[in-house]
């Protein structure tokens, strides 16, 4: 961290009647957390606001000021603080870990409330089926950006463009019937699974493994940067795993 004689900073940031700047805020939080005593000069008008960006030659408020200096906007601030940008650029597995994490707690709690245990078989169902749930609602939030990402791997999707609209909602289905116990439903769930996950990581395979391409992942949504490969290949054979165990549990036993 930097060092300084003076903890004194002006902040300049929009606080108007129908828009409180969020960067503003986390500026003015950052500040506090470092010691400084905080000048907190509201814009509240757009007049305000564009005088700022003129007199500072920036286009973007806040703009913190350190020691007379313009340090800039929240990542400029946090940079100064020898900070990692909040949203850091290029590939990322945080939101595969996030979803990943909750649903395996979500499944532990669960069980240890429905069956007094822990962890055991079921548990793993649920841990599977909540976490196909969860994906499908990150594809759903936007199927139409989520398709543009999927047929760029997924060999089905490729030959039949109507499937990538189909895939997030025959996942979350998958999911949901096996949180069912009804053993009817539950097949037919374990059916669409083992559809579903055969094809995908078969094109996961193919595409990261074979024909080397680097890919990002539609598996948590379009537009995200979760890279295509290792994570998704074996998201795939949980599901198909778990729509085989499924499969001979209720039908086949």
């Amino acid at each position: 961290m930097s060092a300084h004689n003076n903890k004194h900073a002006t902040l300049y940031r929009m606080v108007m009647e129908k828009h409180l700047c969020p960067f503003g805020l986390k500026s003015l939080d950052l500040l506090k957390r470092h010691g400084y005593e905080v000048d907190d000069k509201h814009l509240t008008t757009r007049e305000e606001t564009d005088a700022i960006k003129e007199r500072f030659d920036v286009e973007t408020t806040p703009q913190t000021i350190i020691d007379g200096k313009r340090i800039g906007g929240y990542d400029d601030l946090r940079a100064y603080f020898d900070m990692p940008k909040a949203k850091p650029e290029g590939v990322t597995y945080t939101p595969v870990i996030a979803i990943f994490a909750t649903t395996a707690l979500l499944s532990l709690a669960m069980n240890w409330g429905v069956n007094g245990v822990l962890f055991d078989l079921q548990a793993l169902i649920w841990f599977i089926a909540f976490s196909m749930v969860v994906l499908a609602i990150q594809k759903l939030r936007d199927v139409e950006s989520f398709s543009n990402q999927f047929l760029g791997y997924d060999l089905l999707a490729q030959r039949v463009v109507r499937y990538a609209y189909v895939y997030p909602f025959a996942e979350a289905f998958a999911g949901i019937a096996m949180v069912t116990r009804v053993p009817w439903l539950m097949v037919i769930g374990a059916l669409v699974a083992i559809f579903i996950g055969s094809i995908n990581g078969v094109s996961v395979f193919k595409a990261v493994y074979i024909d080397k391409r680097e890919l990002k992942c539609a598996c948590v949504g379009g537009g995200s940067n979760v890279p295509l490969g290792f994570v998704s290949l074996t998201e795939n054979i949980m599901m198909v795993a778990m729509g085989l165990f499924m499969l001979w549990r209720y039908a086949l036993a």
